[in-house]
């Protein structure tokens, strides 16, 4: 007998499991229950996210419980003052964030902590905000981001608003680890209308709306030109997601007036009818945006994800085509406009600093040099980045300014501690009214950062494989390339290898290994002759093994041919060890 037909036989005569519950586990098919058991769905750093169904390694009542009693357990254990803290809970429009949402906030109620649960589905942004503001000493979001419909999550946060650290989501693991009846556990906990009663129990709405909202529109750097450019055609898409009211509250707030939203996709829908794959980096998720603003003559295109902490962004040419733009493309506009902006303003501080990270594009390497501004490096995830936010700014001397990583995640300004598209869209509408007064558009302005530090081609490559054998297959092909280094990708020159798991790094043309200064993680860095570049790791959130790659050259064309050729090489190899 397997690990999983124990678990699952198990859950089967557990006296406690509803009987509907119990006449699904008794349809599974042999290959169901092998998935659905075979394992824990695991608590990262991210928390959970899995497939919504029954079982272990699935996102449901259960899991769900077990891992709120686990961070329940854990913050309980911290003392009467952050209990008293307590935490921040929302949730998007996915199946079962709500309900989910609220067992999480009995949960916490039951064990004495304080809880503040969103009156409404809100986005990241305002659940990171939300911790800060109200001083809580964490937060919980219901959310599987950009994932397809199957999906939900249990984010985790801590009082920073940043997504749980290692250290500490390895505690949180601990206690939840100790929890071996979830169908016992589910069943214990009292109904809403008896906790509800309680005065641990709270509710947050407009009061958090209205602060957020103030911060956000502080850090605008010329709200007069939007006034003048108030006409400016916007299309905004919350792709059936959390993003609809306050992206649109802002920009109007903000002064614009002439905003169209995509009425297929605006209103929450756990089905997202219209973007099975509702990320704003998948071009097919914007078709419909895109034919509306071609309709309505518009200048941009902005969509968010279902929890809009990415921000999708097309842009129109002088030609008047319509361009979807690259998460690096956008996150190198907004740092260009951001450090030009309040540089001219004269309010771009000494010792301040940029964020991006390891797998992200060389170019803001150049932009930040061009301000005088320091760039910082951290591995994907904006823990990491909330990191050096607070080593640098927080608890330093240096001034933060702008964070982005290649998938679509930006943030402005330190109020938030999460990738942030709210206040990212606030910005991008402005930077297009200050193009506008120049007689440009947004195209232009990348177009001028490519003339002033070369054009920068950049790839983001997903290699799927789903299921039990596709993650041995992804954890195989790393192990291979890792094990044999450069030799792996002989054809090409690489003069250093940046190991995270083994914290090193390897100079090819010395021989010498020094070790790495940063967190353990399963990702290999490559720097090649000439300043090209990629990297591989493994998604902490979906079934792939991603590869990202870049080149610079003195133009567009150039960089692209280039680019094909890397990728030739990089991605054929690693396919062929995924297959092995």
């Amino acid at each position: 007998m397997t690990r999983a037909q124990k678990i699952y036989q198990e859950w089967l005569e557990n006296p406690q499991l509803d009987p509907e519950d119990r006449q699904q586990l008794q349809a599974m098919s042999a290959e169901e229950i092998e998935e659905a058991f075979y394992q824990d769905l695991q608590f990262g750093t991210a928390g959970l996210r899995g497939v919504l169904g029954l079982g272990t390694n699935r996102m449901n009542y259960y899991t769900v419980a077990q891992a709120a009693e686990g961070f329940a357990r854990y913050l309980a254990g911290k003392g009467a003052d952050i209990k008293k803290r307590g935490i921040a809970i929302s949730y998007d429009s996915r199946h079962f964030s709500p309900e989910f949402a609220e067992l999480a906030a009995r949960i916490f109620v039951h064990h004495g902590i304080q809880v503040r649960l969103s009156d409404e589905l809100r986005p990241v942004p305002l659940l990171s905000y939300a911790i800060r503001h109200f001083n809580c000493a964490g937060g919980i979001m219901i959310t599987a981001s950009h994932n397809p419909k199957a999906y939900n999550g249990f984010k985790a946060y801590g009082e920073d608003g940043g997504q749980l650290p290692g250290e500490v989501s390895d505690q949180v693991s601990a206690e939840i680890a100790q929890i071996t009846d979830p169908i016992a556990l589910y069943h214990s906990i009292p109904s809403r209308a008896i906790l509800e009663k309680q005065s641990s129990w709270l509710m947050m709405g407009q009061d958090l709306d209205q602060a957020y909202d103030q911060v956000a529109l502080a850090h605008t750097i010329r709200p007069d030109l939007v006034v003048k450019h108030r006409d400016l055609s916007i299309v905004y898409s919350p792709l059936h997601g959390a993003g609809n009211k306050p992206v649109r509250r802002l920009l109007a707030q903000l002064g614009f007036t002439n905003i169209s939203v995509v009425p297929e996709q605006e209103l929450p829908n756990g089905d997202f009818p219209t973007a099975p794959y509702p990320n704003p980096e998948a071009r097919e998720a914007l078709e419909l945006g895109i034919q509306l603003a071609e309709e309505k003559k518009a200048d941009l295109l902005i969509a968010t994800d279902p929890d809009a902490d990415r921000l999708g962004l097309a842009c129109r040419t002088q030609a008047g085509d319509f361009v979807v733009l690259s998460g690096n493309q956008i996150g190198c506009l907004l740092l260009d406009y951001i450090l030009g902006a309040k540089q001219a303003q004269g309010t771009l501080e000494a010792n301040s600093f940029a964020v991006s990270t390891v797998v992200s594009s060389r170019l803001p390497d150049a932009i930040c040099d061009y301000y005088g501004v320091q760039l910082y490096r951290t591995l994907t995830g904006y823990k990491n980045i909330a990191t050096v936010i607070q080593d640098h700014d927080d608890e330093g001397q240096e001034h933060f300014q702008f964070a982005y990583e290649e998938s679509f995640g930006y943030l402005v300004g330190k109020f938030v501690r999460d990738k942030d598209a709210v206040s990212a869209a606030l910005l991008v509408g402005e930077m297009a009214a200050v193009a506008a007064e120049a007689g440009e558009t947004v195209y232009d302005r990348l177009q001028r950062i490519y003339q002033r530090h070369g054009y920068a081609a950049e790839k983001t490559i997903s290699l799927v494989r789903e299921g039990m054998e596709g993650q041995e297959r992804i954890k195989g092909a790393m192990q291979i390339v890792r094990a044999s280094k450069a030799e792996f990708f002989a054809p090409l020159r690489a003069e250093r290898i940046s190991d995270f798991a083994g914290s090193e790094v390897l100079d090819l043309k010395t021989d010498q290994t020094t070790p790495l200064d940063q967190d353990k993680s399963d990702v290999l860095v490559y720097e090649l002759a000439g300043g090209d570049w990629f990297a591989t790791r493994p998604s902490g959130t979906e079934p792939k093994l991603k590869i990202y790659m870049g080149v610079t050259r003195p133009d567009q064309a150039t960089a692209e041919k280039d680019l094909a050729k890397l990728e030739h090489i990089v991605a054929d190899k690693i396919k062929a060890a995924l297959d092995r």
